[in-house]
């Protein structure tokens, strides 16, 4: 069966993010190790790590990480690359503690450089990671929606990104719904998901996509605006996510809703829909 959950907190411990994906009926989750908004970390308690691997074994609930919103990998200002490629060595370090397999990331902007430097960066960063993170766990770089200085917003340019990083580190792709539709994959129809799947084979292979991130956009096809919608309620709508969980391609990918949480019942209201459509097309 399809593994399907949300995003959840981890505030009170880390092990009660599974508690709370439970009681949504998830099968699989996606957690931040830490503030996301903040550059100060510390490490998980060794107890609580075990707590999490214990419950995550008796629900079945699968786990990824989101890396931190702050991480730049490819930033003109050393300072801010050096953080970032700490922060993210410890992402995987914690992923690694709490036994899960993948940090999703979003490898970061150009900030006034040329693309082909910023990439450059980004794969020198990568390399320190590797060398510092000394983890089993490995990153799944996710494509972004082509706002201003992207670095990833499309197959092509996460190609280029992961080209030549170290074997292991890179485990494939998450692909967010609204991010690529932002970015001009018009997945919400027929000939948009055939040149998304061409593209996947062209550009990742052997890489695969291990994540979506399933959320509708709030605004139109090639806005390259980053605003997540209630699924149905934007862009690409029901009957576009009807024909995207259609491909078989994506049949077996978990699936993680990032929607907005602004009433008590969001997550459950958006949940429905989506195992609704998956009933609908078998």
């Amino acid at each position: 069966m399809r593994r399907i959950g949300v995003h959840v907190s981890i505030a009170g411990g880390v092990h009660l993010s599974l508690e709370r994906a439970k009681e949504l009926g998830c099968s699989t989750m996606q957690i931040f190790s830490h503030n996301p908004r903040g550059w100060a970390f510390k490490d998980i308690d060794k107890e609580e790590a075990s707590q999490f691997i214990r419950l995550s074994e008796e629900s079945d609930i699968s786990s990824f990480i989101h890396s931190s919103y702050l991480i730049n990998l490819a930033s003109p200002d050393d300072e801010t690359r050096r953080k970032s490629i700490e922060l993210l060595s410890y992402e995987l370090r914690m992923a690694d503690l709490l036994g899960i397999d993948h940090v999703v990331l979003h490898p970061g902007k150009m900030v006034g450089q040329e693309l082909n430097v910023a990439v450059e960066k980004t794969k020198d960063a990568l390399l320190k990671v590797y060398e510092k993170a000394e983890s089993r766990s490995g990153i799944l770089i996710e494509n972004t929606a082509g706002q201003k200085g992207d670095i990833s917003s499309s197959l092509a340019m996460i190609a280029d990104v992961i080209e030549g990083a170290p074997s292991g580190l890179v485990k494939g792709i998450c692909f967010d719904t609204c991010h690529g539709f932002a970015a001009g994959y018009d997945i919400a129809q027929d000939e948009g998901l055939s040149r998304l799947e061409q593209e996947i084979k062209k550009y990742l292979s052997p890489l695969k996509v291990e994540l979506i991130h399933l959320n509708d956009a709030k605004q139109g096809l090639s806005s390259n605006i980053d605003r997540h919608e209630h699924i149905g309620m934007g862009a690409i709508g029901i009957e576009g996510f009807r024909r995207f969980l259609s491909v078989p391609l994506f049949k077996n990918i978990p699936l993680v809703l990032e929607t907005p949480k602004k009433e008590e019942d969001d997550d459950t209201r958006n949940l429905d829909l989506v195992r609704g459509i998956l009933n609908e097309i078998g």
